[in-house]
């Protein structure tokens, strides 16, 4: 699965980012505080990823620093906290303000954030206790700098030279898959389709290749 993304910003879409990586153009989802971190198009950004698979496709999930994707991870294992409301929840509260507030049983200010009642402010009180009470105390902030700009490329096709094969590859790894299975699959869809085959449909074809494994 996807841990991380390195790459040019492409734009800001409504609750996340388009992430231009060797050509291949990621949505991930994102909350305020990762999307007002990222540099301006089209500089060079690290996004950290949650990869969450669905039966007819794959979501990203981006994060500024580890503490965020932590946090996300705790919320998301919490009955009746789908992706969407912990991203909101993250959008309202920095993990170390989010910390604070369940130490101290602050019920209005987490009922303020988007998608969260009465009720699951209770269980957010409840089961995030113990994740509360692992992270920086009250009043001690971790300081971590958000999303970097990145002037190196990711070097995830490193030795595999330039041009289609070389971004399919890149692609396929990104998507979790390990290079040598990505090498193999790519040069059998590229002698399937030819090598001036639109990138789209050799990452496809790939795939097609590669899924039932």
């Amino acid at each position: 699965m996807i841990a991380k993304l390195t790459g040019r910003v492409d734009g800001l879409v409504d609750g996340g980012c388009i992430l231009d990586v060797n050509g291949v153009g990621y949505l991930v989802a994102c909350s305020t505080r990762t999307a007002s971190a990222l540099p301006p198009p089209p500089e060079r950004a690290v996004v950290l990823v949650e990869t969450q698979a669905r039966e007819n496709a794959i979501a990203l999930y981006g994060f500024a620093d580890e503490a965020e994707r932590g946090a996300f991870r705790a919320l998301t294992r919490i009955q009746g906290v789908g992706p969407t409301v912990a991203l909101g929840i993250l959008s309202a509260f920095s993990p170390d303000a989010l910390a604070d507030a369940v130490r101290t049983g602050d019920k209005a200010g987490l009922g303020r954030a988007k998608g969260v009642g009465p009720k699951l402010v209770g269980r957010l009180l409840i089961e995030l206790r113990d994740w509360a009470g692992a992270q920086t105390k009250p009043g001690v902030r971790s300081g971590a700098t958000a999303l970097p700009a990145m002037a190196a490329a990711s070097g995830v096709a490193a030795g595999l030279g330039t041009g289609l094969e070389a971004d399919a590859v890149s692609a396929l790894v990104n998507l979790g898959w390990r290079q040598p299975e990505a090498m193999a699959a790519v040069g059998r869809a590229v002698g399937r389709l030819g090598g001036g085959a639109p990138l789209g449909d050799v990452i496809r074809d790939s795939l097609r290749e590669l899924s039932p494994r």
